[in-house]
């Protein structure tokens, strides 16, 4: 099993940053390794390479769609990746819902025309076989993102602790919660809930490897249990990992529990899909 690569004192520059959009740098806010990026002010690719790759992934960190984790969800889940021999692309991508500069705001869509922007940049490169790995609402988007017709066809998606579809209107769990503000980030869930077998769009033809906290309050572990009857429904090729001690946010930090083993069990699965 390939150890966790130590987290730097500092945080490690991106070998590029490449600009998406226009629009001014984002400026991650906050100390590391716990920065966020509160305001998105162009869609960004952060590089992160290594000398003989393997693959490559596309990285997607939380935030709620309202703000975007920087470090935990992002950076470290690249180095992680690195160590694993996958270049690695964070994607700093817009939220909906909010100013896009010129006075109006984002559409609901706009984290997905950002994704589909970064395909577009990675289909430029070498070839080298891709996968989507998105933790939180990023699982959610790596999900979508995994449904999208493109020239570059992922070989498999990561899921952790996301919201891929109870956040939806005719799938809520619990049963009744209120919509999610602003109005454009609920009309996301609702366009896209992934992995749900009445919603063909949203479930992905590739590989979906799933890591869930059982007793998660802020992402209940009916958004990971749809995504698994689906797959039993359709046949989809989905493994599924749920943990009874892990917290909503692990990541690859608190694992004081059976979920220290997820970064295994993603490997030994990047290392089957890769071939």
């Amino acid at each position: 099993m390939t150890a966790l690569p130590a987290l730097p004192d500092h945080p490690p520059a991106a070998d590029r940053v490449i600009a998406l959009s226009e629009g001014a740098a984002n400026i991650a806010e906050g100390e590391w390794p716990e920065r966020r990026y509160n305001r998105v002010t162009r869609a960004e690719l952060h590089e992160y390479k290594i000398e003989t790759p393997r693959g490559r992934a596309l990285v997607y960190g939380g935030g709620g769609y309202v703000n975007l984790v920087a470090d935990r969800e992002g950076i470290e889940i690249a180095l992680w990746l690195n160590a694993l021999g996958l270049d690695a692309y964070v994607l700093v991508h817009r939220l909906p819902g909010t100013d896009d500069g010129p006075g109006d705001i984002h559409p609901h869509d706009i984290a997905l025309q950002d994704g589909m922007t970064a395909l577009d940049h990675l289909a430029t490169l070498d070839a080298l076989p891709l996968l989507h790995v998105g933790l939180s609402s990023g699982g959610h988007l790596a999900g979508v993102m995994a449904c999208q017709p493109h020239e570059l066809t992922a070989k498999g998606v990561l899921i952790a602790y996301a919201p891929v579809n109870a956040n939806h209107k005719d799938y809520k769990a619990p049963a009744g919660k209120p919509d999610f503000p602003p109005v454009q980030k609920q009309d996301f869930y609702n366009a896209w809930p992934v992995g749900i077998a009445a919603e063909p769009h949203g479930v992905p033809q590739i590989p979906v490897f799933l890591a869930y906290a059982l007793h998660d309050k802020i992402v209940p572990i009916d958004h990971a249990l749809n995504f698994i009857r689906t797959a039993q429904q359709t046949g989809a090729d989905l493994e599924a990992h749920i943990f009874p001690q892990a917290p909503h946010g692990f990541a690859l930090r608190e694992l004081d529990g059976t979920h220290d083993q997820w970064p295994a069990l993603a490997a030994r699965w990047f290392d089957k899909v890769l071939g």
